[in-house]
């Protein structure tokens, strides 16, 4: 394949990614064919890694979290303005665009995850020689778990999308609007896609040089085929439990075949020790990355303490995590500086008027390990979030031990955190951990000991997820919010007409609704009152 024609293929590749509003310039798309003998599968796999709506940055945060998913979640604070839970149409097309196709990270993210995969996908066909196809399987295999790691997320914002046809083009070059796929078909896909990939990194047998190739492209995973099968296995298990109250015997039987086989099927569960930089799925930010997030969360005004998450769930269980989430704040009066002395949410009750008055009464975020934490990395599966589907898996099924899960995945979280506020680059002086005795005094508070009914118990499990999730990983307590019900979260109604509570389901781009034909499929489902397919509590 001539340069001329893969540098063709890639462009037209990338156009028919079905995104028809605010094109980013091609220039910044692709590699300059003047200058590049040939786009490889190796460097279109690293832009697939490399995404800022997979790290927290100012962008995701500002434009998605803070005025979408943060919100409905309340993991983060907000004020209760009349449009506090209308979607933003042009944050929102952003969002979409970023997974379909690559953008300039000054305009959003790079990402393009689906553009990015089709061509991996092309070139990988193109290729004749059987080693050279063998070799470059990895690649492959790895942008596969990726894809529907981020398809998945996708899907659960908005339900049907694009997704077989999506990226690809007609024998004759055409630009070909692709067709919504059925929610629940594309994860039935993503399933079985994640099964092989696992099946793939648990055997696969490589030279030293393409291994060595491989990690050095790998800025995710650095190589490690143990990981991305763990990585990969653990997202599969996510979806089974998303899908549980929908299709119960299907995630039944997969789900504790998963969790009840470690051998075959393991995790990112920490099981042999955890440590969060080496056990965790994480995107570290790039060495040249100097930015944080304290204009993200302070221009309107989210770097407020939510109100349920502090003042219901974590006081008074005397929660250990406290001082790491959390600044107890204070206000100025005069020349004079008035710290708060306790720890206390924003009231969710209060009108914005109320809110805004009265901010600086209110803690806040904490500075060391998010407003201005420029080592914070892009969070993808972590082993506290394992362990409480463990927990779930085991507490409705049986075949384990339920609060053996649970507390594991409670000191997980616990530790997480104080990573995250210990690798800060904030001037801050790091908080200590707490000792263990601590934490076991904390799992036996009334609050969080694991007793009570089935549904008790599963409600503790659901809130300390949705807690562990936090702003950083909304997206998924948003998913799992609407697929459990909890923590039962009471919202200030808006006065605005249909825009009075939080939606259950994002609304779609205008990309779709003017350009793609196939738009008139999914149309009369297309309301901020429809649910995705699991969403039958």
């Amino acid at each position: 394949m001539t340069k001329q024609v893969v540098y063709i293929i890639s462009i037209v590749l990338l156009l028919s990614v079905m995104t028809g509003g605010c094109r980013k310039k091609l220039d910044d798309l692709y590699y300059d064919p003047d200058q590049t003998v040939q786009p490889s599968i190796e460097k279109f796999f690293t832009e697939m890694l490399n995404n800022d709506r997979v790290r927290p940055s100012y962008w995701n945060i500002r434009t998605f979290v803070a005025m979408h998913t943060g919100i409905y979640t309340q993991s983060l604070g907000y004020l209760n303005t009349t449009t506090a839970y209308q979607q933003n149409a042009g944050y929102c097309q952003d969002r979409w665009n970023d997974f379909y196709r690559p953008g300039a990270a000054a305009n959003g993210g790079n990402g393009g995850i689906m553009a990015h995969y089709r061509l991996i996908e092309s070139l990988y066909e193109s290729l004749k020689d059987e080693q050279q196809k063998l070799n470059a399987g990895v690649f492959l295999m790895a942008a596969k778990v990726v894809l529907y790691d981020q398809a998945s997320q996708i899907v659960d914002l908005w339900g049907d999308i694009p997704f077989s046809q999506a990226g690809t083009v007609s024998t004759s070059g055409d630009i070909v609007y692709a067709a919504f796929d059925n929610a629940s078909n594309i994860y039935d896909v993503m399933l079985d896609g994640l099964k092989n990939a696992a099946l793939y990194f648990s055997s696969a047998q490589l030279s030293t040089a393409v291994h060595a190739s491989f990690g050095k492209q790998d800025i995710l995973l650095n190589g490690q085929f143990d990981k991305w099968q763990r990585y990969a296995n653990s997202i599969r298990l996510r979806l089974l439990m998303r899908l549980s109250f929908v299709n119960e015997e299907k995630a039944k039987a997969e789900a504790l075949n998963i969790i009840n086989n470690p051998g075959l099927y393991p995790l990112i569960d920490g099981a042999s020790g955890y440590v969060p930089a080496s056990t965790d799925v994480l995107l570290q930010p790039l060495s040249n990355y100097v930015d944080d997030l304290h204009n993200a969360l302070s221009e309107v005004f989210n770097y407020s303490a939510p109100d349920y998450m502090l003042n219901t769930v974590m006081k008074p269980a005397n929660d250990p995590r406290i001082p790491v989430l959390f600044d107890k704040y204070g206000r100025t009066d005069g020349d004079q500086f008035i710290p708060n002395t306790d720890y206390n949410g924003l009231p969710v009750s209060f009108n914005a008027e109320q809110q805004q008055v009265n901010l600086g009464r209110y803690a806040i975020l904490d500075s060391a390990t998010f407003l201005f934490n420029s080592k914070l990395p892009g969070i993808v599966i972590t082993a506290p979030e394992v362990n409480f589907l463990k927990a779930e898996a085991w507490e409705r099924w049986g075949g384990g031990d339920a609060q053996a899960a649970y507390e594991t995945a409670v000191r997980q979280s616990i530790a997480f955190y104080f990573y995250l506020n210990n690798i800060s680059s904030s001037t801050r002086t790091p908080v200590s951990s707490p000792a263990t005795a601590a934490i076991d005094s904390f799992l036996q508070n009334d609050q969080m000991k694991y007793t009570g009914t089935v549904n008790q118990k599963l409600a503790k499990i659901w809130i300390q997820k949705w807690l562990h999730f936090g702003f950083l990983q909304s997206v998924q307590g948003w998913a799992e919010y609407r697929r459990t019900k909890y923590p039962v979260l009471q919202f200030y109604p808006s006065t605005l007409p249909g825009y009075e509570l939080p939606p259950s389901r994002l609304v779609y781009p205008s990309s779709e609704t003017s350009y793609n034909t196939n738009y008139a499929t999914v149309k009369d489902r297309d309301v901020r009152t429809g649910r995705i397919f699991w969403d039958v509590k």
